[in-house]
């Protein structure tokens, strides 16, 4: 092998490439012989040469990766850029009042006694990219439209508040109440964009990695889908996402790309700020970010534009004839640039332009200081125009901008491009006179040593806020500002919800069809049926929404431009430019992204969408519950819908389908109304409940999770005295006992209802157990109202004190209570200290598996003979009835034997 020495790096498409060199002469003689290729027969036959050679290699199975990355320069040449429309000078002079006002703003919050920290160092890259988003392409919302929709780096808020600063959007003492929401409220500023915290200003949470992107690409789709149906004018709408080049090595940055580029998404920017930094250290300390990620966004289908040389490099390249200081370009890995930015202009001509003649030539008539001030594409504003402006005026493609930019630029030589740049927070005195030196703010040396240092505002009248206002007022009103517009939804009466309420006779039918057969009739109401729009990741069929293939159709930009290979078939799949339902293939982010756009049309085109997102429940929660919080950040709304719930429900899937515990994830995000319903009736009053709170008159900022299983059962009517508010508050009695003398509590929901019906029944003729069934629908809410009545009690003692619902619900049904669910126990927990009485739970615990459904809660002793067991237990400790009971009943249904166990109902996938 070869020593490291001898290792050399080749960077290909960023990437670097360590390959051994064995034999350093013959390299140099295929070296030689491309040059004399090239200087006998020009650059066009030795770049056929090159291709043949390649095309052999692929022949002979020898690895040879793609080249799909343009030369280290800007994609738009200097001869190619529009004329700037804006005065250079007071744009210059309005972003360095906002660069000290950022900066300023969270160093102050780092004040004694406060210390709530910021970053400061991602908007100082950005800053120049913002500008000229800000002065020249954001479009507002006040022509009553949507407006642009822009996608905030998380990390550069302070930024956008320094911004809001200067238009009196904000004030001073919002900008003192950074990070401080209710200490200093109703001042306080949320730490990154966040909708819920600020519902007037942000519209999109962007700062958890990754979602910004995907979050943008689907806003974008969710335009064209709207415009396509016809539901609001988007064509004006352009989507824009700032981005850092670290963050795109999350996946969600990544996955989805070919989505947009399959449907030419060209309403679609992201910019993605390559100021070669992640949070601790370089992103490609021996390759190039831009590089590598212009070969993939080029090879996913998208139009790709490299802002990387401001206008001073203009000249050295136009000397460039050999090629020479492109290839000192192409050859210097990120982790070296890092440095020249960190380093004096000596020692940038020494190592940078110094092992060459030909590149020392060029900048001998330079000094070391005008070398230093050679500058990256994203920090100027002509060079930004120029990209911004072909990116909008692209068509046909999406296009991502890849700016260059440093780290903390202007910040001063602590900041700038140093590794740990983004943890820090506060500027010294010295800091803050270099800084406002190179600003050239009027700010005395007095006021930055006296105390906190200053906010910067040039005056009301100044011509510089009087030019941000004209060119916001031009371009349609400020940005961000989140505006809802939408009316209350028309909602439908009682008769839409009257078939399901009749139960399913003597047919067995999975709750997933019940919703299915409740939504297939509203979506026949000729006011809310166009609003609903279905998701899913490419399990229509299982969930059996296939019916809805031939009227609601699949939503495809391009229509269906071949022959179905089921057309024959009376459910065909049928996909329409108008479609109604989005099949966003195998990738529940994508759908989950889907969601939200549409959950929050109603704010960001005043058009209120009714997204119904139906997948199998294990891969909702567990698998993209970060989403989940950002649609509750972003205020969205509509039905989620885990399908195929239940750790035992889905029979033979094994482990990584089995779900006992999305209930209780769940109940982590306080945007989500949950449910676990058991039968057709209960799902009516609470899809009708969901679509009052979230688009009646008085909406909420609120989504609905429902469990629904694959398991048929029979679905009775619903009873005359039905108990519509123990329904829609997690629990209503179901079957009072009937027969037996001893009397005892059960509590279930979803799929377990049945399991205790049964074991009531077995209770009553072999025990004398006399025990009510209870259709547990919400141990979320039920738990979530007991929460909100104790915080009362302990805020107001001087008042009467509350009972929780699950109280006063339960008080006079005489226990001990016993629940169950297909869930794990920690699900039915949560609401055991307001049990009136003995509590005690089955569940699900431990990891799913492939059996039977028999089998499966025979194994978690879920099942109903395990509830008589468990019923018999409490009883037995409140001495109702004799120890040994206990043991002859283990006996009799042979609880420690998953074979002597009924398998079960068999199939049901829908």
């Amino acid at each position: 092998m070869a020593s490291g020495s001898d290792r050399n790096p080749i960077i290909i498409g960023g990437l670097p490439s360590q390959v051994p060199d064995f034999d350093p002469e013959e390299t140099q003689e295929w070296l030689d012989s491309l040059d004399a290729a090239i200087d006998d027969r020009g650059r066009e036959r030795a770049r056929y040469l090159m291709l043949r050679l390649i095309e052999r290699a692929r022949e002979k199975r020898v690895a040879v990766p793609e080249m799909r990355s343009s030369d280290y320069v800007n994609t738009i040449p200097t001869r190619a850029e529009p004329f700037f429309p804006g005065n250079e000078d007071i744009e210059r002079r309005i972003l360095n009042a906002t660069r000290w006002n950022a900066a300023v703003m969270v160093s102050r919050a780092q004040r004694p006694g406060i210390g709530v920290g910021g970053h400061i160092a991602t908007f100082a890259s950005s800053a120049s990219l913002y500008d000229v988003g800000f002065n020249h392409f954001f479009r507002g919302k006040d022509e009553g439209d949507g407006g642009d929709q822009v996608f905030f780096q998380g990390h550069a808020s302070p930024g956008i508040y320094a911004r809001a600063f200067l238009l009196d959007r904000l004030s001073e003492q919002n900008l003192d109440a950074f990070r401080q929401e209710k200490s200093k409220a109703p001042y306080g500023l949320s730490s990154y964009p966040h909708p819920r915290l600020m519902p007037d200003f942000w519209e999109f949470p962007t700062v958890s990695m990754g979602l910004g992107p995907i979050g943008a690409i689907y806003q974008a789709r969710m335009n064209r889908y709207m415009h396509a149906r016809g539901i609001a004018d988007t064509s004006k709408s352009h989507v824009w996402a700032f981005l850092g080049d670290g963050e795109m090595d999350e996946p969600e940055s990544l996955g989805q790309l070919t989505i947009a580029a399959r449907e030419g998404l060209d309403n679609l920017t992201f910019v993605v700020n390559c100021n070669l930094q992640r949070l601790d250290g370089p992103v490609r300390g021996n390759g190039k970010v831009i590089q590598e990620l212009e070969s993939v966004f080029r090879g996913a289908g998208w139009n790709v534009i490299k802002l990387i040389w401001d206008r001073s490099w203009d000249p050295l390249l136009a000397q460039d004839r050999d090629g020479i200081l492109v290839n000192r370009m192409n050859t210097t890995p990120d982790g070296q640039f890092q440095t020249y930015a960190t380093e004096s202009g000596a020692y940038i001509r020494d190592h940078f332009f110094g092992d060459d003649q030909r590149l020392r030539a060029m900048v001998a008539g330079m000094t070391d200081d005008q070398i230093l001030h050679l500058g990256r594409g994203g920090h100027d504003h002509k060079k930004i125009y120029a990209a911004f402006k072909a990116a909008v005026e692209h068509t046909g493609q999406p296009t991502v901008i890849l700016a260059k930019t440093i780290k903390g630029w202007t910040l001063g030589p602590n900041f700038e491009g140093r590794n740990a740049t983004h943890q820090m927070k506060k500027l010294t005195v010295a800091d803050l006179k270099g800084f406002r030196d190179r600003l050239h703010l009027p700010i005395s040396d007095r006021e930055l040593e006296s105390g906190l240092p200053p906010y910067y505002h040039p005056g009301r009248d100044s011509e510089e806020i009087q030019y941000m206002h004209d060119r916001r007022k031009g371009l349609g009103g400020y940005v961000p500002t989140r505006v809802v517009r939408a009316q209350p939804l028309a909602l439908p009466d009682d008769k839409v919800y009257a078939s399901v309420k009749k139960g399913s006779g003597q047919q067995s039918i999975a709750t997933t069809m019940a919703f299915v057969r409740l939504l297939k009739d509203l979506m026949r109401d000729k006011e809310l049926g166009k609003r609903f729009v279905l998701i899913a990741p490419d399990e229509y069929r299982t969930f059996g929404m296939d019916s809805f293939f031939p009227s609601a159709k699949i939503y495809n930009p391009l229509g269906q431009q071949y022959e179905a290979v089921d057309r024959d078939l009376l459910l065909a799949y049928k996909e329409s430019p108008t479609g109604q339902m989005l099949h966003d293939g195998i990738s529940e982010a994508g759908c989950t992204a889907s969601l939200i756009a549409a959950g929050s049309a109603y704010a960001t085109h005043g058009q209120p969408l009714i997204p119904v997102y139906v997948f199998y429940s294990m891969f909702g929660f567990q698998r993209t519950g970060d989403q989940f919080w950002q649609m509750a950040d972003q205020l969205a709304r509509g039905f989620v819908l885990g399908a195929t719930a239940g750790r035992t429900t889905l029979t033979g899937e094994g482990l990584q389908h089995a779900d006992g515990h999305s209930q209780l994830l769940a109940s982590t995000n306080p945007g989500c109304v949950a449910y676990d319903p058991a039968y057709g009736y209960e799902i009516a009053h609470i899809v009708q409940d969901g679509l009052r709170r979230m688009y009646g008159p008085d909406s909420e900022d609120v989504f609905y999770y429902l469990t629904v299983y694959n398991e048929p059962i029979q679905h009775p009517a619903e009873p005359e005295d039905v108990d519509v508010e123990g329904i829609l508050k997690g629990v209503h009695r179901i079957g009072r006992g009937t027969s037996g003398s001893i009397p005892a509590q059960i509590m279930a929901s979803g799929v377990a209802v049945p399991w205790a019906i049964e074991a009531q029944r077995i209770l009553a003729e072999e025990w004398n157990v006399r025990a009510d069934v209870w259709s547990a629908t919400s141990w979320n809410e039920l738990r979530r109202e007991a929460v909100e009545v104790e915080r009362h009690n302990l805020l107001h003692p001087e008042e009467e004190q509350r009972v929780p619902y699950v109280t006063r619900k339960l008080t006079g049904a005489e226990g001990p209570f016993v629940a169950v669910s297909d869930w794990m126990r920690s699900v039915p927990d949560q609401i055991a200290r307001w049990v009136p009485g003995t509590y005690q739970s089955l569940g699900a615990d431990g990891f799913g598996f492939a059996d039977t459904r028999g089998a499966a809660r025979r194994f978690f002793h879920i099942d109903a003979q395990s509830v008589v067991v468990a019923v018999l237990t409490e009883l037995a400790k409140e001495g109702k009835v004799d120890r040994s009971l206990l043991k002859q009943a283990i006996d009799r249904y042979q609880l420690l034997d998953v074979t002597a166990a009924d398998p079960g109902a068999a199939g049901g996938d829908a």
